[in-house]
């Protein structure tokens, strides 16, 4: 089995599976830094060599500089983070100062993708964050720039204003297909590509859940099971969701692999993805071995037609909820 690896932009190369770090920020368990770090080294040598994470997630650009240190000089990794400020002004100085903090805190001096995010698009100061961050890269202070829940819209602006726009983190899985309405065939065309996350639902893709009852709010003990139930009860239903997971069951059993590896597959395989962020819960629990299955998996029409007759019933997410990061603002 060999890693997939995809090229996001000149000289950059990340691991298709991305490992998400989310889950050390809190609402996931307790985290032990020593334990975490082991965990990562562990990821490192089996080849999950590309980390994502963002300035707002606790202590996780800690965590990476304490990695980054017991590597030697020669083993590489991609570290992709991201600026994610309250909505303001956006002076240089105050652009440069979050930079800094997150280059300290990862021990580099260069963060190889930089992916921003806004929270409040009547506050168009965000064109003012990009020109700064754009100096920044010019300095050598960031390898390459992308997005994070940004819709299609405001990516048009940033290319009318001359950015140069690697990527755009954004949810994307057999549930929310709302990133193929606009924003991939956009992307098609202006060379920008799709790192998804939300692919897994949290854990709702899953082989426990097959058959089970809807779970009450108070089973749901992470706040990606919280966040992503929301998601499957506007998507559908429960039983709805029931009928999907039983589909999977089946192409899952077909290809002897697991739930979560047809869902990943499945979103792997669409146009303008560069890669899926499946988060870690360092030092608690790891799902190395069977995200590594995800490669070894080759779904045909058959199953992606089984997976679109459940699909097909579902609520329009895009109309619902509209582009992608509509579900931030």
């Amino acid at each position: 089995m060999s890693i997939e690896k995809s090229t996001l932009a000149p000289n950059f190369e990340i691991c298709r599976i991305l490992n998400g770090m989310w889950q050390v920020a809190g609402g996931h368990g307790q985290i032990d830094t020593e334990s975490a770090i082991e965990d990562m080294i562990s990821y490192h040598k089996e080849g999950f060599t590309t980390w994502d994470m963002a300035d707002i997630y606790g202590p996780a650009e800690s965590l990476i500089g304490q990695f980054r240190e017991k590597l030697d000089s020669e083993e590489s990794f991609q570290a992709l983070t991201k600026f994610v400020p309250n909505p303001g002004p956006m002076s240089n100085s105050i652009v440069t100062h979050y930079i800094e903090q997150s280059l300290k805190k990862l021990k580099t001096d260069c963060i190889d993708l930089l992916q921003f995010h806004w929270w409040d698009y009547s506050n168009n100061s965000y064109l003012d964050a990009l020109h700064h961050l754009s100096k920044l890269q010019s300095e050598n202070k960031i390898k390459h720039l992308g997005l994070t829940n940004f819709d299609t819209e405001r990516v048009k602006i940033m290319l009318e204003n001359n950015f140069t726009i690697t990527s755009n983190q954004v949810q994307y899985s057999i549930l929310d297909n709302r990133p193929e309405k606009v924003m991939a065939p956009f992307f098609a065309k202006h060379n920008i590509k799709i790192l998804a996350y939300g692919t897994l639902l949290g854990g709702f893709f899953s082989e426990s859940y097959v058959g089970s009852d809807e779970p009450h709010r108070g089973n749901l003990t992470t706040a990606s099971l919280q966040k992503y139930k929301n998601i499957i009860d506007t998507w559908g239903g429960w039983g709805l969701f029931q009928e999907l997971l039983s589909a999977l069951n089946v192409i899952a059993k077909k290809h002897n692999c697991s739930i979560a590896n047809v869902a990943v597959r499945f979103i792997l395989d669409k146009p303008q993805v560069a890669g899926v962020i499946i988060g870690a819960r360092l030092g608690i629990t790891n799902h190395r071995e069977d995200n590594a299955k995800v490669f070894d998996v080759k779904l045909d029409l058959e199953d992606i037609k089984e997976i679109n007759s459940v699909t097909t019933k579902s609520n329009d997410l895009f109309d619902t909820i509209g582009d992608c990061g509509g579900e931030y603002r």
